[in-house]
């Protein structure tokens, strides 16, 4: 009896760990991850790879980045592993299961993360990177821009802060303008954004060195360099 139970407990011990490893068969959504990622920031001036693959790991499964991306982002080091799909969402969790980056998908093939103190991340696959358009960096764009209607007439001038962050409205704005409180800007995949007070953020497109608002109205804003 005594040595049935003491070849039990070695059976749990080596066989245990083994199972724990194994866990749960990757969805069809989880699979469409395995494979190398571009991983960036919005004006895609800081890139490095990650690789997704389908061995466990101490939390969710194994995720390997390139030596570059723990010098362009210092939460890296921290990553111990992905989840996806939970809540819809793509988790880079640390070593405890805690979530560090927390993505979803905005267009097919490429993940969005506003992550606190690094703004806002990307994750492309190889197609939708290679799509993607050179974005004009922070500091390109930063400067007065002046809020021309389509007739021509100018609204407003806004002083883009070279922070790529800081919005100021300059003195004799239009009201209703002046009203919806620009406090931030920021780059998205070579789109401008204006972000206001309260409200969505006003989208531009990159056209000829101005920006025009998204999408197209009748009466179209447009942001021309001062």
């Amino acid at each position: 009896m005594a040595l049935r139970i003491l070849i039990a407990t070695v059976a749990v011990l080596v066989c245990g760990p083994a199972h724990a490893q194994t866990g749960a068969p990757l969805s069809d959504s989880a699979k469409s991850m395995i494979g190398s990622w571009e991983f960036s920031n919005a004006d895609r001036d800081k890139i490095c790879t990650a690789k997704f693959t389908a061995n466990h790991a101490v939390s969710g499964y194994k995720v390997t980045f390139d030596a570059n991306c723990a010098k362009l982002f210092p939460l890296v080091p921290k990553i111990a592993g992905w989840k996806f799909p939970q809540d819809d969402l793509l988790y880079l969790v640390d070593a405890q299961g805690r979530a560090l980056v927390e993505f979803s998908e905005v267009e097919d093939g490429i993940f969005e993360a506003p992550t606190p103190g690094l703004g806002v991340l990307f994750l492309q696959n190889p197609a939708a990177a290679a799509a993607a358009p050179k974005a004009k960096s922070a500091r390109e764009v930063a400067g007065n821009w002046a809020v021309v209607r389509g007739d021509g007439a100018p609204i407003c001038v806004l002083t883009l802060a070279s922070d790529g962050l800081t919005v100021t409205t300059q003195p004799g704005c239009d009201a209703a303008l002046a009203k919806l409180a620009f406090t931030q800007w920021r780059m998205d995949r070579g789109e401008l954004l204006l972000v206001p007070t309260n409200g969505e953020p006003w989208r531009f497109e990159d056209v000829d060195g101005n920006w025009r608002r998204l999408p197209e109205t009748a009466d179209q804003i447009i942001l021309v360099r001062q």
